[in-house]
C-alpha cells in the first residue's frame, strides 16, 4: 500500500461510511437550527413567563429579528428589563443630592422661597 492510496475506496465500508457521516452532518444541521430556534424564542418565553404588558410588541420585535438582528436586541432588552423599575431608579438617581450641603439641609418650601427672593434681589 502506498501513501497516497485511499482507505476503504472500492470496498463496502465507503458506502457504509459515508451514510454515517451524512446522518452525523443531517442531525448536526437539525441541532444547531434547534438551538438557534430555542435562543431566539427566548425574549417571549420571558415575556410569557414575567406575563409582561408587551408581549405582542416583543413578539414582533422577535420575529423581525430573525431578518434585522439589532432588532432581536432590542426584544431581548424589552423582555428581560422591567421598564417602571427602571425608570423609578433612574428618578431616584436624578433627584439624589449631588453636594454635600444639598444632603445636610433638605430643600423645603420656606429655603426655596428664600432663595428665589435673594436672586430676585441680586438681579
Amino acid at each position: 500500500m502506498s501513501l497516497v492510496s485511499m482507505p476503504f475506496v472500492g470496498s463496502g465500508q465507503d458506502l457504509g461510511l459515508h451514510v454515517v457521516a451524512s446522518v452525523v452532518m443531517i442531525g448536526s444541521i437539525i441541532a444547531l437550527a434547534y438551538g438557534f430556534w430555542k435562543l431566539h424564542e427566548l425574549p417571549i418565553n420571558k415575556a410569557h413567563s414575567k406575563q409582561h404588558q408587551q408581549i405582542g410588541l416583543i413578539t414582533a420585535l422577535t420575529w423581525i429579528g430573525f431578518v434585522w438582528h439589532w432588532v432581536w436586541v432590542l426584544a431581548v432588552i424589552c423582555a428581560f428589563v422591567d421598564a417602571e423599575k427602571a425608570l423609578i431608579k433612574i428618578r431616584d438617581i436624578w433627584h439624589q443630592p449631588t453636594s454635600k450641603l444639598q444632603a445636610q439641609a433638605p430643600i423645603t418650601e420656606a429655603t426655596a422661597t428664600q432663595t428665589t427672593q435673594e436672586e430676585n434681589h441680586n438681579a
